[in-house]
C-alpha cells in the first residue's frame, strides 16, 4: 500500500471517529435536576405535569432528558446539601418546588450558570424569587399555586351559607403562609367574612392551635403550607373536635375522606406551567424575561366528600352539588 494511500486511510478514520463522537455528544440527553421538599401528593402531581409539558415540547424523558430527583422528607435543614449535590451533576436546569426550597436555591446556585425554574410557590415577590409579578430575575422564575382567594371564599358561602367567620391556621415563619393570608384579609371584606388568624410553626402545636378557633371560627380554611399539609389528619381530628368544617386547599384529602371541602388548584397544571416555562429556557429563553405565570380560574375545582361531610355535621346544600356535580362519596 502507499504512503498516500495508507495516509488517507488514516485520515478517513480518523474523521469518522471524530463524526462518531460528535453524534454520540449530540445525542447525549440533557440533565434536569428536581429539587423537591418532600413526598406529597401535591407536590409530586407537580413533578408530573412538570415532565408531561417538557415531553409535550420535544423533550422526551430517557431519550433528550434525564431527571435526578431528590427531597429531603420536609427538613428545610437537608435543602442546602441536597442543591449542593444536585449541582454537583452540572444540570442543563433546576426545577425547585415549594418557597423554601427554592429560596435556598437562588441563593446557592446565584452565579453558576444553571437556571432555575419554581412551582409550588404562592408568591414568588414576596419570597423574594423574582422583582415583580411582571418580570424573572437573573436566572429564576417559575408557575407559582396563588389561588383564586375570592373564588374560595365564594364556594365557602354556597358549601356553608351561614358561615362569617373565616379561620386560617399558618406558619409565620413561611413566606408562602403568610402571603396567602394577606390576600384572605384584603379579600375577606367584600365576600362577607371576618378574618380569624391563628399561627402554627409546629405540628406538635397542632392540637391546641386549631382547638382556640372554637367559638371564633364558623370555617376552617388550611392554605397549601408545607407545615400544614403533610399533617392534614392532625388538623382534621382538631377541627372535627371542635365542630369547626374545614375548606382544604388539596383535594387529595377530600378523595380519603379525611376533611369536607376543598377548593383547590389543580398542582399537575402548575408542573405543566413549571415545564412550558423549562422548554422555553432550554430552548435558549432568559429566565428574566418570563414573567411568573399563575394558575387561571378553570385550573382551580371544588370537591366535596359526603362522607367527611357528614362526619362534621355539614349537610350539603342541593342547589351546589347539581351546579359542581363535585360530590364524591
Amino acid at each position: 500500500m502507499s504512503r498516500l494511500k495508507s495516509t488517507w486511510l488514516s485520515g478517513l478514520v480518523v474523521a469518522g471517529a471524530m463524526a462518531w463522537g460528535l453524534g454520540a455528544a449530540a445525542a447525549d440527553p440533557i440533565r434536569i435536576g428536581i429539587a423537591n421538599f418532600g413526598e406529597h401528593p401535591q407536590l409530586n402531581a407537580s413533578i408530573a405535569g412538570f415532565k408531561k409539558a417538557l415531553a409535550e415540547n420535544g423533550f422526551v424523558e430517557g431519550k433528550d432528558v434525564v431527571y435526578t430527583e431528590s427531597h429531603t422528607n420536609f427538613d428545610a435543614s437537608l435543602v442546602p446539601q441536597m442543591i449542593a449535590k444536585l449541582q454537583a451533576e452540572q444540570p442543563k436546569l433546576v426545577y425547585t418546588i415549594t418557597t423554601p426550597v427554592s429560596q435556598i436555591a437562588k441563593k446557592a446556585l446565584a452565579g453558576s450558570g444553571i437556571p432555575v425554574v419554581f412551582s409550588a410557590v404562592t408568591d414568588p415577590v414576596a419570597a423574594k424569587l423574582v422583582p415583580s409579578w411582571e418580570a424573572g430575575d437573573d436566572g429564576m422564575t417559575g408557575a407559582t399555586d396563588l389561588q383564586d382567594v375570592a373564588a374560595v371564599m365564594a364556594f365557602t358561602h354556597k358549601l356553608l351559607p351561614n358561615a362569617k367567620r373565616f379561620g386560617v391556621p399558618y406558619n409565620p415563619g413561611e413566606a408562602n403562609d403568610q402571603a396567602l393570608l394577606d390576600k384572605i384579609k384584603e379579600a375577606a371584606p367584600d365576600a362577607g367574612f371576618e378574618v380569624v388568624e391563628v399561627g402554627v410553626d409546629n405540628v406538635n402545636d397542632i392540637q391546641q392551635r386549631i382547638a382556640s378557633f372554637a367559638g371564633k371560627a364558623d370555617v376552617i380554611y388550611t392554605p397549601a403550607s408545607n407545615l400544614l399539609q403533610p399533617a392534614i389528619g392532625a388538623v382534621s381530628a382538631a377541627a372535627r373536635q371542635a365542630q369547626i368544617p374545614i375548606v382544604n386547599s388539596d383535594d387529595g384529602a377530600v378523595r380519603d375522606g379525611v376533611v369536607p371541602a376543598s377548593f383547590a388548584v389543580n398542582y399537575e397544571q402548575v408542573g405543566v406551567n413549571a415545564g412550558k416555562i423549562a422548554a422555553q429556557i432550554l430552548k435558549g429563553a432568559d429566565p428574566k424575561t418570563i414573567a411568573p405565570s399563575r394558575p387561571a380560574y378553570e385550573d382551580h375545582a371544588p370537591l366535596i366528600s359526603k362522607k367527611a361531610a357528614a362526619a362534621f355535621g355539614i349537610e350539603v346544600p342541593a342547589a351546589l352539588a347539581t351546579e359542581c356535580n363535585c360530590v364524591v362519596d
